[in-house]
């Protein structure tokens, strides 16, 4: 599958860079006041695509963001209705309570197993 998306793209540059060298002709465009410029036919329609592609390219790519962080969210949330985030509460480091405010974070609770183990059977 990779070949082939290769392929396409080869020839869809090669047809680009065809039609380039046998349009590549100026054209006049008339803008505001009596003003005209002369740009290259290849430009010109490089630019236009741009004007459209870029903007829709910016509002999708944002749109897909905003759904992956509601996603994210969602997730997070539903694990920890479903209680799989077994931590306890943070602490203070006693070794370093005196230097810092720092806290142990993530050290599983005792008796819960760590993240990603299959739970075990209570003993009877």
């Amino acid at each position: 599958m990779s070949f082939l998306k290769t392929l396409f793209w080869i020839v869809l540059s090669a047809v680009v860079v065809l039609f380039s060298l046998n349009n590549w002709l100026p054209v006049t465009v008339n803008l505001w006041g009596g003003l005209q410029a002369d740009v290259k036919m290849p430009i010109l329609l490089l630019f236009f695509f741009l004007v459209g592609f870029v903007p829709t390219i910016a509002y999708y790519r944002t749109k897909a963001w905003r759904i992956s962080r509601r996603l994210e969210a969602a997730e997070r949330e539903l694990a920890d209705e479903r209680g799989l985030k077994r931590f306890r509460e943070p602490e203070r480091a006693e070794h370093k309570a005196a230097k810092s405010s720092e806290l142990e974070l993530d050290t599983p609770a005792d008796g819960a197993p760590p993240p990603g183990a299959e739970p075990r059977e209570a003993p009877q």
